[in-house]
């Protein structure tokens, strides 16, 4: 069962690997353009009132608008019967109860055995971090009215097949597109906002953090059963998405314009529903000045969402800083980032795993330490390295959220799985 405390964060670091050059990319083209046009729009969601802060180049005063830069999560949650253990569609009941605690920070889902619960924009990743405890707390305890538990893992642990469908436009567009493929796609995630208002800047942020998904996926992975069976993955989750021929990682794309381009056209060909909202696991928001991260598994510990966020904002930053020096990001093969994703999405925190800036199969502590490497100076300035070193601590001793879920299914069956995310109000 998840405590909904704090978690105290290890006080001890992990040393992270002397500074390395940039490492050789045998396939990639990391040639740069120097046409992004110049833009300063303040759209309030970046606090700039901490003046005694880190000192930040003029090129970010001027384009991120502060620092540091806020950070948001939205947390996909199931809701399930207490006394069966399956999930169960009662968004409709929970969320009337909700809504009035909670306001606009908790929705509905696609399906209507799902809710989602939403941070606001943070400086801090510890206040973010508090935000995630309390909107956890609050909606189990109106959940708890219903006689509903809330869960924090990815796919269903039991359920039947499939489940209702939420009334939003875009939920009935999907299913009409996609058809049958949509029953299995109850799946819930983590979604992590930086803001980040130049729309340019950000497209090719993404190009950069492309490379990284698939160390995301596996770092978050928690989604080993589906419907009463171990699929023997560790993010069955990611399995499911990329099923559908418009998700995974995006493209690599020269500019926002684009970009847009590619999105047009795959909507034009029916892969995709929406071009102005594509499903990728990354992508420049239309209506808010931030990137969208979306590629990971909802975490079972608020703590590692909270750490997730930091590593996705360190992430962010760090590439910014890339695009300014003119490096538009690597030009990675399609092919060798969906292999990447392959070992993420079976093996999970374990063993080998392809690093695609390399192309070499590397265990789980040597990426996680060039991911620090790569961050590190980052997540200083931000504060946030004691909390990542803590993270990657839990992960090198317990693994990730498919490794607990396994071990309580040892321990006492499917039932014991679901009781031990049971999150308390």
């Amino acid at each position: 069962m998840i405590t909904t405390a704090h978690t105290a964060e290890s006080a001890s670091r992990l040393t992270p690997p002397q500074r390395k050059s940039t490492l050789p990319l045998p396939w990639a083209d990391r040639r740069g353009s120097d046409d992004a046009p110049e833009r300063t729009r303040d759209h309030g969601l970046v606090d700039d009132s901490n003046k005694a802060g880190p000192r930040r180049r003029p090129a970010e005063r001027a384009r991120h608008g502060g620092w540091p830069p806020t950070v948001g999560v939205e947390e996909e949650l199931f809701l399930v019967d207490s006394a069966s253990g399956a999930v169960v569609a009662a968004a409709p009941q929970v969320l009337g109860r909700a809504a009035p605690v909670l306001g606009d920070l908790v929705a509905g889902e696609f399906t209507k055995a799902q809710v989602e619960i939403r941070t606001p924009p943070c400086t801090r990743v510890e206040e973010l971090h508090a935000h995630l405890v309390r909107l956890r707390q609050a909606l189990a305890a109106c959940a708890a009215q219903e006689g509903v538990w809330v869960c924090p893992f990815a796919t269903p642990v039991i359920a039947r097949s499939p489940l209702p469908v939420g009334g939003h436009p875009r939920y009935r567009a999907s299913v009409e597109l996609y058809r049958s493929l949509m029953d299995d796609f109850a799946i819930c995630a983590l979604h992590v906002h930086v803001a980040l208002p130049d729309c340019d800047m950000a497209v090719r942020v993404s190009n950069h953090l492309r490379a990284w998904l698939p160390l995301l996926v596996e770092m978050t992975a928690n989604s080993p059963f589906h419907q009463g069976r171990d699929t023997k993955f560790a993010s069955w989750r990611s399995v499911i998405r990329l099923s559908l021929p418009s998700l995974g990682p995006p493209p690599y794309a020269e500019s926002f314009e684009d970009y847009r381009r590619t999105a047009q056209a795959l909507t034009a060909v029916g892969t995709m529903p929406f071009a102005d909202l594509p499903f990728w696991d990354i992508r420049p928001h239309p209506h808010l000045p931030t990137l969208e991260v979306r590629c990971t598994d909802v975490p079972a510990d608020p703590a590692d969402s909270a750490a997730a966020a930091a590593i996705i904002r360190a992430l962010v930053v760090t590439s910014a800083r890339l695009v300014e020096s003119g490096d538009h990001g690597p030009r990675l093969r399609g092919e060798l980032l969906r292999g990447a994703y392959w070992y993420s999405t079976r093996d999970g925190w374990s063993g080998q795993g392809l690093d695609a800036l390399s192309g070499a199969m590397l265990p789980a502590p040597e990426r996680g330490h060039r991911l620090v490497d790569h961050i590190g100076d980052v997540l200083e300035e931000l504060g946030d390295l004691p909390r990542v070193t803590a993270f990657l601590e839990r992960l090198a001793a317990g693994g990730s959220g498919a490794h607990r879920q396994r071990a309580a299914y040892r321990a006492g069956g499917l039932s014991r799985v679901v009781a031990d995310l049971k999150i308390s109000p």
